[in-house]
């Protein structure tokens, strides 16, 4: 494509080519190598509950008690890490993106590659808070870094994308498990186990050294991208707004993060998300679960693949409908009830038969995830020092409630799991309740925003619109138009 100035950006044909041609490389550049590595995230992170079937426990020696505490101790070691990351990071302009998240996925890629060598309960506990440190740093990353490249009608269905490595990971990470478990025993004196480990996380290592050289920066140095598409980059999320999606002289990472958590919206949003962790913990027990069927490891294993495909076709279907509509709610919540269904049944019947259909329903309960980090993006969108330590704050929520997840589907209340069931039914009609509040908070601001009118003219909210106006090309008077056309999605 040939080059154009950056002041003809604006003129509509041309837009729409470059406007095309943006998204195809941001979307080539992007979406593979992150929902790669987000599959490698979960395939590492949930290898201890396939090495359990093929005596991970036996062989370190673990309790019950114990298998849970080396479960929470990621999320228990990834907790604090989401906030610090996207408070310092975005800060850091040293520190580019590609490079902070490649060398993020080349530390935990070493650090599962490790566990494949611990003998006891001490060495397995470093290893996976290690491996938590270094994990937390990705999807909170990542979500930042999608939000500074996509539109808010973009985001819903490239979220989901990056979300299908958990759903492929939970799919096909059990079938080669089971390929690995079922003919690697022994190999060099080893058990298959750890061979598992080995492998799984030399792949993370090589896909980490990829990042580093495809993943972009930011929308004003990306090496990649023309200077129009650069500019083209930054107007693009400047125009939804109404402001320039930049930080002023007068905000920092401890502004940010104070208009954060003061922020009643960001509140029920970790209130959502920590509900939610705490109910999706049975997907860290999915093989323990469908081992409840009576089957061999094998088949077991083999077992758990088929609800996480139809998981992963809904996803796609609820993102794109999402991003179509602009609705968010009903395209969360949905998925709730599917999930508070499969419980449920879970708890009404041991039949083999419709326990397997529980598995599909409690599977497909994750179709609406992606929405979740999505909706706040879309809520919390300016200015980007709030966004980056809201999204922080969001992901330290995740992983406390993943922390008390994991002690939810206890050994002793196997093999049914009622109690585990009930505790998880509970959380997602909280997490239901939750996301009603913010929806019906959202729309009450929707008709509040044209009373805040005077609020625009002073300070950082003033420097913003007009450095979208310079961006625009048009007057500051246009650009307080536009940004008064802002309205939440909910």
């Amino acid at each position: 494509m040939q080059e154009v100035k950056t002041d003809d950006v604006l003129d509509s044909t041309l837009r729409i080519k470059i406007e095309s041609a943006l998204t195809r490389k941001l979307d080539l550049r992007l979406m593979p190598i992150f929902a790669l590595i987000y599959m490698m995230h979960n395939m590492d992170r949930n290898a201890v509950a396939a090495a359990r079937l093929q005596g991970l426990e036996k062989h370190l020696g673990l309790s019950g008690v114990q298998y849970n505490a080396v479960v929470a101790i990621l999320y228990a070691s990834a907790a604090p890490v989401p906030i610090l990351y996207n408070m310092v990071w975005p800060w850091n302009i040293s520190i580019r993106p590609s490079i902070f998240i490649g060398a993020c996925v080349v530390v935990w890629g070493i650090a599962s590659v490790l566990i494949g060598v611990t003998n006891n309960f001490t060495g397995i506990m470093i290893c996976r808070a290690f491996l938590g440190v270094a994990e937390a740093a990705f999807l909170p990353g990542g979500v930042y870094l999608l939000s500074n490249w996509y539109t808010r009608r973009q985001l819903a269905f490239r979220i989901a994308i990056l979300w299908c490595g958990s759903f492929i990971s939970n799919a096909f990470g059990s079938l080669v498990a089971a390929g690995v478990l079922g003919h690697m025993e022994g190999e060099r004196g080893l058990p298959a186990w750890r061979w598992l480990f080995f492998i799984e996380g030399s792949i993370t290592i090589v896909l980490g050294l990829m990042a580093m050289i495809i993943l972009p920066d930011y929308a004003r140095d990306t090496r990649w991208l023309s200077a129009s598409e650069l500019h083209l980059a930054q107007v693009r999320l400047a125009e939804e707004a109404g402001e320039a999606d930049q930080d002023t002289s007068q905000d920092s990472a401890w502004t940010g993060f104070k208009m954060a958590i003061t922020d009643v919206k960001v509140l029920l949003f970790m209130m959502k998300v920590f509900t939610t962790s705490i109910g999706s913990g049975v997907g860290n027990f999915f093989p323990t679960l469908t081992a409840t069927l009576g089957y061999p490891t094998t088949i077991t294993l083999l077992l758990t693949a088929p609800p996480w495909i139809f998981a992963l076709i809904f996803s796609l279907i609820n993102a794109l409908s999402a991003d179509r509509t602009g609705e968010r709610f009903f395209h969360y919540a949905f998925w709730h009830f599917i999930g508070i269904l499969g419980f449920i049944i879970g708890i009404s019947t041991s039949a083999i038969g419709a326990r397997y259909f529980m598995l599909y329903l409690l599977a497909s309960a994750s179709a609406g995830a992606p929405l979740g980090p999505v909706w706040l993006t879309n809520t919390i969108s300016r200015p980007p020092a709030k966004r980056a330590a809201a999204i922080g704050l969001i992901g330290t929520c995740s992983n406390v409630g993943h922390i008390i997840g994991s002690f939810v589907w206890k050994g002793t209340w196997g093999p049914t799991y009622h109690k585990s069931m009930i505790i998880s039914l509970c959380c997602a009609v909280l997490s239901v309740s939750v996301a009603l509040v913010i929806r019906q908070k959202l729309i009450r601001e929707n008709r509040a925003l044209d009373a805040q009118e005077s609020l625009l003219l002073c300070g950082p909210n003033r420097e913003r619109i007009e450095e979208f106006a310079r961006l625009e090309g048009i007057t500051f008077e246009e650009a307080l138009v536009r940004k008064n056309g802002l309205r939440y999605l909910y």
